[in-house]
């Protein structure tokens, strides 16, 4: 008899199916669940693993999925001629030290770049814009809070005549944070800097893939979308 061939893949290590192991990183990343939270409701489901392991699986294969995520994005907005990006930083508690947190997000509400720093001035605006544009192209315009160190960083980049400043005019970006702070309070805040930026990111996206804006649409719409973004996630973690 032939021999079967082993599996290959990010997959192939892990006893676990991939099933399994998407239906985690989901479910943590996702919503506002702890580590022993997906534990607890994993077991309801006649899934037994260990709270650890929830950690290791979404650290592996989070930042996987959030790249494909990304990567789809990215392709799907090339070209795209009439793009307006909002800008905006928040702060996060990190061991009691006060971090920001810098976000990207398009007219869409979709977020393209999460970025953490210690400071909040000239030099960390340009590296979070010139990390974001390298990325993503350029947009049509920019709109910003009054903060004095976007004006500073983009006349370095010579794109400052693309710079928007209004009253209510950022409320895009600055809306895109209450996700994030939802996630914070139930991960009971974060203690390193690797760590909070690579959660940021893969949140990131994974909330991209899911905000099918509910508010907008009717029932039926609704229903549709949200059965193409998950059929679509099982392929991205395919």
């Amino acid at each position: 008899m032939p021999r079967s061939r082993k599996p290959t893949g990010p997959f192939r290590y892990f006893n676990s199916s991939p099933e399994v192991i998407r239906l985690v990183v989901l479910m943590y990343v996702r919503f506002p669940l702890s580590l022993r939270n997906v534990e607890d409701l994993l077991f309801e489901r006649g899934i037994d693993i260990c709270n650890e392991t929830v950690r290791m699986w979404w650290n592996r294969f989070g930042p996987m999925f959030a790249g494909d995520i990304r990567r789809q994005r990215i392709n799907a907005m090339r070209g795209f001629r009439h793009w307006r990006w909002h800008l905006d930083e928040m702060y996060v508690k990190l061991n009691g030290e006060m971090v920001y947190l810098w976000r990207a997000v398009d007219h869409e509400g979709e977020i393209l770049e999460s970025f953490i720093t210690r400071t909040r001035d000239k030099d960390a605006a340009l590296r979070f814009m010139k990390m974001a544009l390298k990325r993503h192209g350029s947009p049509e315009a920019i709109t910003t809070d009054g903060l004095p160190s976007y004006k500073a960083a983009m006349k370095v980049l010579g794109n400052q005549d693309k710079q928007e400043i209004g009253r209510w005019a950022n409320n895009r970006c600055e809306n895109s944070h209450l996700s994030f702070r939802r996630r914070e309070r139930a991960m009971l805040r974060f203690r390193r800097m690797k760590s909070l930026q690579k959660f940021a990111s893969v949140h990131a996206n994974v909330h991209n893939h899911f905000n099918l804006e509910r508010h907008l649409v009717d029932r039926k719409t609704f229903k549709e979308r949200r059965s193409a973004a998950l059929a679509q996630w099982r392929e991205i973690a395919a």
